[in-house]
Order: structure tokens, then C-alpha cells, then sequence
């Protein structure tokens, strides 16, 4: 997932870091390869993570991270966030523990972002992973974790809001729409996963092919697939998501399986994968009687950088000779 990083982005980035002091810069500035790829969507209580957070920066300071994750971010990929954060005072108020913290999100820089060709930074916190590389002014954003806990906020002034929203609905419009034996091909367990199987790990590598290829679907479907995929995308800039859905559509479509373990309703546990040649998604919703979803895209080669960062050592390497 990759794209061109545009002048205002560096300075945006810029102008975040230039807000720090030095103490605060101690914190957040890192080297590139320290712990860049050590990554969780737990609460910061249950995992140690390195950088500034939000509870520490002033509120000039807080704008300019607003604005950094703003340039990041699409409109809607920007709302997410903030809904995802706003979900920790819901939490708290539902007797969740006062560890519910919408201030314990961090940021943190990986190398310089207007001197070296290498660099990329993090924001992370309960429930949300954002990870950008920049290597030679191309943008890598996987892996990218959200998730939502309550998925759909059971009382209270905001009931029956879900962060996450069309990540579920577009699924299950596609699961009902299903003959009998598309849904016999797509579920491929009975019950679904307690958590995505891809979990945390630093790189992932192909699951077997579960579930229904592409090409097994009518237009009607395909169109749905291709929205679905669309929804994950669509958190990331619109140029940047439109180009890799082209990408996905052009490269090996057909052969794009869907694959669904659990209940086909809302509210009874579910989970479901999209993988293609270079991608994975994932969606879980079983915790909390499944109200309290995980999800997440993945780059097979691509995630941290790492393609980007390969073809850059291997044409330095060229140059070099």
C-alpha cells in the first residue's frame, strides 16, 4: 500500500516534531529499526510502548498531532480514529476500569522526516495501529489494526453507534446474498475465531485458502467484495486508496477468496478473511457476547515498508557499483 508522500506531509510532520522539546523529543524521536515493527492493539497498560503520548503534549501540541493524523488519514479514516479513542470514555462509563484512557495513545518518529530517504512514524493506543514508512518519498500504511469494543454501544446518550460500522454490515449483506452452496464453499468453521489469527505478529505469511474465490460470485457480489475491500482502503487517503484498489482489481481478482467462520447475524460470533496474492483482511467480533471487533489489513511483502525498503537497498546497491 503504497503511494507518492506530498511536500505538506513532511511538514506536517515536520511541524509536530519542531513543537517538542527536548525531552519530549528524547521520547518520541527513535532510531529507524528500534522496535518500528513491535506493534499491539492492547491497552498501552498491558503493552510498553515507546513514545510520546497524547496525555503529555500541551494542547498546540495536541492540534499538531491532530493535523499530522489528519494528512495521514482520509476524512473517514480520521473519524475512525477519533470514534475508536472516544469508545475508551464509553468503556470507562460502562464499568470498563479506570485504565480506560482516550489520553493513553502514543506517537512516535522512526529517522528523520525532512532529512533521510528512510523514515516513518507510528500512532498507536487500545484498539488502534497505524504504522506509515516513507522510503524515498513513497508512503507504505500497513499494517493498519482498528477495532471496537463496544462494537455497538449498548446504552447511554450514544446508543447503538458502531465505529466500525460497514466493515460488518457490507460482509453480512454479501453473506445473505449467498446461494446455499456459495454459503457452504464460504463457511469454512462452524464457530469463529476469539481473535484474528494474524494477531501481532511483526510479518505474516499466506493462510491456506479458505472460503469462496471470487470468481465464483455474480456481479452483484463481486461489486460487494470489491466495496467491502474498499471500506479498509478508504481510511487511507482517497488517492492512495483508489490507486491499490486498482491494483487489487487488475492483479489476480478472480482468484480472491472470502472465507467466513461463525453466525451470519450481527450479534452471533463471527469472523471472516479476504486474501489475495499480496493482501490479507481479517474481522473478528466474538468477545463481549460479540460486541468487541478486531480488524485489519495486512501486506504480505509490503507490511512496515519492507518492499519499498528492499527495492531501495537493491538499487542503491546498483548505483554503488
Amino acid at each position: 500500500m503504497s503511494l507518492p508522500v506530498s511536500k505538506d506531509k513532511v511538514e506536517t510532520a515536520e511541524a509536530f516534531i519542531n513543537s517538542l522539546d527536548s525531552d519530549q523529543k528524547s521520547r518520541t524521536l527513535l532510531e529507524f529499526n528500534d522496535q518500528r515493527s513491535n506493534w499491539h492493539y492492547l491497552p498501552s497498560t498491558m503493552f510498553d510502548r515507546r513514545g510520546i503520548f497524547i496525555k503529555d503534549l500541551d494542547d498546540r501540541q495536541r492540534q499538531l498531532l491532530h493535523s499530522l493524523l489528519q494528512g495521514y488519514l482520509s476524512q473517514k479514516g480520521y473519524k475512525k480514529t477519533t470514534s475508536i479513542i472516544e469508545l475508551e470514555n464509553v468503556l470507562r462509563e460502562l464499568g470498563g476500569g479506570s485504565y480506560r484512557d482516550p489520553e493513553m495513545y502514543m506517537v512516535a518518529f522512526y529517522g528523520k522526516p525532512s532529512g533521510d530517504k528512510i523514515w516513518g512514524w507510528k500512532f498507536e493506543g487500545h484498539h488502534i495501529s497505524l504504522n506509515f514508512t516513507v522510503v524515498n518519498n513513497n508512503i507504505s500504511f500497513a499494517p493498519r489494526f482498528f477495532g471496537a469494543n463496544p462494537a455497538e454501544i449498548p446504552s447511554g446518550p450514544r446508543k447503538g453507534f458502531r465505529a466500525l460500522k460497514d466493515e460488518e454490515d457490507i460482509a453480512l449483506k454479501l453473506m445473505a446474498s449467498m446461494s446455499n452452496e456459495q454459503k457452504v464453499k464460504t463457511i469454512f468453521r462452524r464457530h469463529a475465531f476469539r481473535d484474528i489469527l494474524s494477531a501481532n505478529d511483526a510479518s505474516i505469511e499466506p493462510f491456506d485458502k479458505e472460503g469462496i474465490q471470487a470468481k465464483e460470485l455474480n456481479s452483484a457480489q463481486q461489486a460487494l467484495l470489491k466495496k467491502l475491500i474498499m471500506e479498509y482502503l478508504s481510511a487511507m487517503p482517497e488517492d492512495l486508496a483508489h490507486k491499490r484498489m486498482q491494483q487489487v482489481t487488475k492483479s489476480n481478482f478472480d482468484e480472491i477468496c472470502f472465507g467466513w467462520a461463525g453466525g451470519i447475524a450481527l450479534h452471533a460470533p463471527h469472523y471472516y478473511r479476504i486474501q489475495g496474492d499480496k493482501f490479507l483482511i481479517e474481522l473478528d467480533n466474538t468477545q463481549n457476547n460479540a460486541n468487541h471487533i478486531h480488524c485489519v489489513w495486512r501486506d504480505f511483502d509490503g507490511d512496515f515498508g519492507r518492499d519499498l525498503i528492499r527495492e531501495h537497498y537493491k538499487n542503491s546497491d546498483h548505483h554503488d557499483h
